[in-house]
């Protein structure tokens, strides 16, 4: 497994009837490996997973496979309320043919130290799949610190990667001097990559990438190419649209953006609503602002 590039952590598509849209679905994903994605992540928070049933996350993995076709690996979101379930979903994951795991914490229950590292140790080590940790303490108030991580990884072997979204860039560092190249530091969060290239992430779990994935590749490369001026001018334009994937609707406005490339729509499932009012106004005004001065690649 190659841990490096810009990984969209996909949307999942509803028809108007809530159902999973499979046909738009794989049409999405062919897009953004077409654009130069290098991984595709189902299932994670932008992807509603919480929402979807055992058996349509299946579907969704699915037609994730079909549509990237061996061109890159599917490395499926793994959540869910209990170890178990999460367990058997990491299983079912690799029975299917995916070629990586993204393990997050537990929905609901917030673990201590202990609890958490033994969920993890537990999914992570349900398959011997290549598998990246997703640590995310704003969203699901548990942090694995530096040394939480460096002890799990001394553990389970097949643990690769993480998905570092504490918003604190300077866990790049203290990952790095505590791991070297053992994991690899993916940045999770859209407006700090550029900082978190430059402190030595070696890849972007991306989430406006869904709306606008040859912005998001290229700017990925010229920040890993330190091509700094170049990056900072792409970045500059771009922060207002990366900004909307740090907000708790988050998946509204992203979905929002597919619509307004014509690669989605708004749709999202209860207890989400699809954005009304002057909050639709103002992120439409934004979106299309940003898009009308689309710098040229």
């Amino acid at each position: 497994m190659r841990w490096r590039g810009v990984f969209p952590a996909i949307t999942t598509p509803f028809g108007p009837d809530l159902t999973v849209d499979l046909p738009l679905l794989r049409r999405q994903v062919g897009w953004l490996i077409d654009q130069g994605c290098e991984g595709i992540v189902p299932l994670g928070s932008l992807g509603e997973g919480a929402t979807l049933s055992f058996d349509e996350k299946g579907a969704v993995l699915a037609a994730c496979r079909e549509a990237a076709d061996g061109r890159v690996p599917v490395v499926a979101g793994v959540a869910a309320l209990s170890t178990a379930e999460a367990s058997a979903l990491a299983r079912a994951a690799a029975a299917s043919g995916c070629q990586g795991l993204m393990v997050l914490p537990p929905y609901v229950y917030v673990g201590d130290g202990r609890e958490t590292a033994a969920h993890f140790q537990a999914v992570i080590g349900a398959t011997p799949l290549p598998c990246m940790l997703y640590n995310n303490p704003i969203a699901y108030r548990t942090d694995v610190s530096p040394g939480e991580l460096a002890q799990l990884c001394a553990e389970l072997p097949n643990l690769e990667a993480v998905k570092e979204s504490s918003g604190d860039v300077r866990r790049v560092t203290a990952i790095r001097a505590l791991l070297g190249e053992r994991i690899a530091v993916f940045m999770g969060v859209d407006d700090l990559i550029l900082e978190g290239v430059q402190a030595g992430a070696v890849g972007w779990i991306a989430g406006l990438v869904d709306a606008l994935p040859a912005e998001s590749v290229r700017l990925f490369e010229l920040a890993v190419a330190g091509r700094v001026e170049e990056a900072r001018r792409l970045y500059d334009w771009f922060l207002p649209l990366l900004r909307l994937d740090t907000v708790p609707k988050f998946v509204q406005l992203i979905k929002l953006a597919q619509a307004e490339v014509g690669m989605g729509t708004p749709t999202v499932r209860p207890p989400r609503l699809q954005l009304a009012g002057p909050e639709l106004e103002a992120a439409q005004t934004l979106i299309r602002d940003c898009l009308r001065r689309r710098p040229p690649l």
